[in-house]
């Protein structure tokens, strides 16, 4: 059992081999099963239907898959939505939304999986290239803040879960305009094509891309690699 690894990720289902690309739904979630098992018959994957809204879901989520796989090897906090809303339109229950999803979430799961992540163990919190931008349009109001959050708390949290107590890796991965569900999601193919441009590479970044990054953070060629941000965009933010 000891050479079997777990990764939970939350807002995962399809994409990534191991399911990396925002989006929600029971169809999605059955496809990315499909893929993994396509490529590793020997794997076992466990879908959790929660909303990571609701305080009470991080123990639930932790707790079913502890009881499925007796560990936690990988914790990957992917779970986000983001409403593109001017700032003067933005009510208090878009900013209560954002928050709970994209920051509460995170800061609830962690502590609720430590204590079943072995000694070298990874966890890799989620956040955006935009936070280093300049350039941040007004309609990301709602989405940019509660990034911003999680990485002070990725300055935090590393220090704390390190050494020999716990022995637990902590890093984020900063993607920038990557062609996924929630990226894509209401925007025009003009609009796109300008933002693609920002890169020399005119083009977005894939998400088997920003997995790849992942997949390094949670393996053991990234043992002495810990509280971390790295931006993964293409050199469209630097």
């Amino acid at each position: 059992m000891s050479a079997v690894k777990v990764a939970l990720i939350t807002g995962g289902t399809k994409g990534y081999n191991l399911a990396l690309n925002y989006s929600s739904s029971s169809a999605d979630f059955e496809a990315t099963k499909s893929e993994v098992l396509g490529t590793r018959p020997d794997a076992k994957v466990l879908g959790i239907k929660a909303d990571l809204s609701r305080s009470s879901s991080a123990r639930e989520i932790v707790e079913q898959t502890v009881q499925a796989f007796g560990k936690i090897d990988a914790l990957i906090l992917n779970a986000g939505i983001m409403t593109m809303n001017p700032f003067a339109q933005c009510t208090e229950e878009d900013v209560g939304n954002h928050y709970a999803i994209n920051y509460k979430s995170t800061f609830l799961m962690t502590p609720a999986a430590v204590p079943h992540i072995p000694q070298g163990g990874s966890i890799v919190f989620i956040s955006t290239s935009l936070n280093t931008s300049s350039m941040v349009s007004e309609s990301y109001v709602l989405y940019c803040p509660t990034k911003g959050a999680i990485e002070q708390l990725a300055r935090v949290v590393p220090k704390t879960l390190g050494g020999e107590k716990h022995g637990i890796r902590v890093n984020t991965v900063a993607p920038g305009p990557t062609s996924t569900e929630l990226f894509m999601k209401g925007k025009p193919e003009s609009l796109v094509k300008i933002i693609a441009s920002g890169s020399p590479f005119n083009r977005l970044g894939q998400p088997e891309e920003i997995a790849r990054v992942i997949g390094f953070f949670v393996g053991p060629d990234s043992d002495w690699v810990s509280g971390q941000v790295l931006r993964v965009n293409g050199a469209s933010v630097l």
